[in-house]
């Protein structure tokens, strides 16, 4: 089958640029000497998370518990969730994912902490727990160094947790700031005599254009694996580099400067980014999208030299490729724009 035989809204995956990107990710770690633990909620493929251990990461990132229990599933057995999880059935499910794999989890606070004590006391077998850290992001994180050696301390009074070591999702474009934030937090743990045994630090922003220091051992990138709009607007690569479009069918076309596709915010989201519109059209690139509803992209066509006419279909390169992967059941990688494989998108919808 060729690509555009597909029935239509459809994820489409170049399945060369997907390798390409892989690779290059994985060759930038290794010079920098840091370790890649890639963060699957981009792509939730069983399949693309083994190519990334394959080609050397050490193990994976998963945002949910729900996400983690379906790549153990896969045979996947170092995972790493960094999140506070909050609950006694989310900790029933951790105790069963930490029978079964190695686990890692994170916390920010005493409440976090005691309830992961209270509900593992095994200490031949303890969870490890790292202890994120808000380095300038606003958002999860002890929001001091010595906040952190405190809860450090606290988890070691645990039986059945060991410190892990911190992590931290840094503010974009804000590399040297979050150094400052973490030597400082290890030079506290250093005189303290805590061990650190790892600093895990994401976003795939910042991922080639600035340098980790010598703060990071592990790097978290996860939009890397397809790229998009949002990350090409903040100089992650150009559009040729995402492996990920939504084709689409143009199936109104009401004026010479309007068309409508059959991919609204169902099949888009509504993320929005620095570039103007709700997507790049690869065939028509002076073409804005300029509303969402659910069924209906609403397309801007006045500035187009050539238009698309009604039956046309169309490749879409979303604002946010990680939204619109949780969207569809399945995506189609294709080469050479024939359709090699449909694969079921595993890890989606996993909301807990």
């Amino acid at each position: 089958m060729r690509v555009e035989d597909l029935d239509t809204p459809a994820i489409v995956i170049d399945r060369r640029i997907v390798e390409e990107n892989l690779k290059r990710a994985q060759e930038h770690a290794d010079r920098q000497g840091k370790r890649l633990r890639p963060h699957i909620k981009t792509h939730k493929l069983p399949m693309f998370a083994k190519r990334q251990l394959e080609l050397g990461a050490i193990g994976i990132t998963c945002q949910k518990i729900g996400e983690a229990e379906v790549m153990a599933d896969a045979g996947i057995a170092d995972i790493f969730i960094p999140y506070n999880i909050i609950g006694a059935a989310k900790l029933e499910r951790l105790k069963a994912l930490h029978e079964r794999i190695t686990l890692s989890v994170t916390a920010d606070s005493a409440e976090t902490v005691d309830g992961y004590g209270a509900a593992f006391t095994d200490a031949s077998r303890p969870l490890a727990v790292l202890i994120e850290c808000d380095t300038g992001g606003g958002r999860c994180g002890v929001q001091t160094p010595a906040e952190a050696v405190a809860l450090a301390e606290r988890i070691g009074a645990f039986p059945g947790l060991r410190f892990g070591g911190l992590m931290t999702y840094p503010p974009r474009g804000k590399a040297g700031e979050v150094d400052v934030w973490l030597e400082e937090a290890l030079a506290l743990f250093k005189a303290k005599d805590i061990a650190v045994e790892r600093v895990s630090v994401g976003n795939s922003p910042d991922f080639y254009t600035s340098s980790t220091g010598d703060a990071a051992t592990e790097l978290r990138p996860g939009t890397y694996i397809y790229s998009d709009r949002m990350q090409v607007a903040f100089g992650h690569g150009a559009l040729e580099n995402c492996a990920l479009t939504v084709l689409a069918t143009v199936v109104s076309r009401p004026t010479p400067d309007r068309a409508i596709l059959d991919t609204g915010s169902k099949s888009l989201a509504a993320d929005l980014s620095p570039a103007p519109g709700h997507g790049h059209i690869v065939e028509y690139p002076d073409a804005v999208i300029t509303m969402l509803n659910e069924e209906h992209g609403i397309v801007d066509l006045s500035r187009s030299a050539n238009k698309p006419a009604i039956g046309d279909k169309v490749r879409i390169i979303p604002n946010h490729v990680c939204v619109v992967s949780n969207l569809f059941d399945v995506v189609h990688l294709v080469e050479d724009g024939e359709v090699v494989e449909q694969a079921p998108v595993a890890a989606r919808g996993k909301l807990s």
